[in-house]
């Protein structure tokens, strides 16, 4: 069960990269005229990933990959991630400590920047 939560660590990694990473390398490719950065299935499942944790923050739903995970580290009896240096390190890369608030305004804020390029510079069904 072990291998299975760390499997679950690896993608909210993967997702969180995504959103973040994403958003980065749209900005970057409007900067620098890159094409492929207005591919419309890229932008709207970009869109769609940071809407729903925007979503999440708002009705104060926990992240079902962070349930997921849990309930996979419960299974295994392991409470946390003081074995493993990669486990402990995308752990501490992941999870941040903050009041509800805070992450409910970052995500918020990132969102509508997110909206705000999907507008400034929009996506196109064919390139």
């Amino acid at each position: 069960m072990t291998w299975l939560a760390d499997l679950v660590l690896a993608l909210h990694a993967a997702f969180i990269l995504f959103v973040v990473g994403g958003q980065a390398l749209i900005t970057t490719g409007w900067m620098l005229g890159w094409a492929w950065t207005r591919h419309w299935w890229f932008r709207l499942l970009h869109l769609l990933a940071i809407g729903f944790v925007m979503l999440q923050a708002w009705f104060g739903v926990i992240c079902p990959l962070t349930t997921l995970e849990n309930f996979f580290r419960d299974a295994a009896d392991i409470a946390t991630y003081e074995n493993g240096f990669i486990r402990h390190w995308v752990r501490e890369l992941v999870f941040y400590t903050a009041p509800d608030w805070v992450f409910t305004l970052v995500y918020t804020v990132f969102a509508g920047l997110v909206v705000l390029i999907w507008f400034v510079y929009p996506p196109r069904r064919k390139l």
